[in-house]
């Protein structure tokens, strides 16, 4: 008696079996890697915007200089906080009687004055917005009586350090 031949299995062998196991684990970590790097992108990204919002954003740069040409002040304005930061480059002092006093200058307007100086550190702050530098083309400093000079009585000439206002790009 003849039994009929139990049909052909497919048989897969172990070693492709053992691979295909092997590369489904890797597209696996592959995904979870990939998911993992663009969550830490994200996340990079947005501390990378929480910085730069609380970064000073400098638009105008002066360097105010001394009458042998020296660098004596540098100025800035960080229109975000609303300041001039004022960072002296020399060791020029006021005396007990006297003030420096910050003017902007423009060709057409009379001298505005931007502020009194009355801080000793070699770096310090002046309130000021951007539009108090519209038009403005240079920057100056005179010595005044303490405690300053109003706006209509003018500075004292002559200048005791004064600079070009620069406009940076933006």
């Amino acid at each position: 008696m003849n039994t009929p031949a139990p049909a052909h299995k497919p048989r897969t062998s172990k070693l492709w079996l053992g691979i295909s196991v092997v590369l489904m684990l890797v597209l696996l970590v592959g995904a979870a890697t990939t998911a993992s790097m663009y969550e830490q992108l994200k996340a990079q990204i947005v501390h990378l915007k929480e910085r730069l919002a609380v970064t000073p954003q400098v638009r105008y740069v002066s360097v105010l200089l001394d009458a042998q040409e020296l660098p004596a002040l540098l100025v800035t304005l960080d229109p975000q906080a609303g300041v001039l930061q004022v960072q002296r480059l020399n060791e020029v002092k006021e005396g007990r009687e006297d003030s420096m006093q910050l003017w902007a200058l423009s060709a057409d307007k009379s001298p505005r004055s931007l502020g009194v100086i009355e801080s000793k550190f070699k770096t310090f702050q002046l309130p000021a917005k951007e539009a108090a530098l519209a038009g403005v083309t240079k920057l100056a400093i005179s010595v005044e009586n303490k405690g300053g000079v109003p706006e209509q009585v003018g500075p004292r000439l002559p200048y005791l350090f004064q600079g070009w206002l620069i406009q940076k790009a933006i």
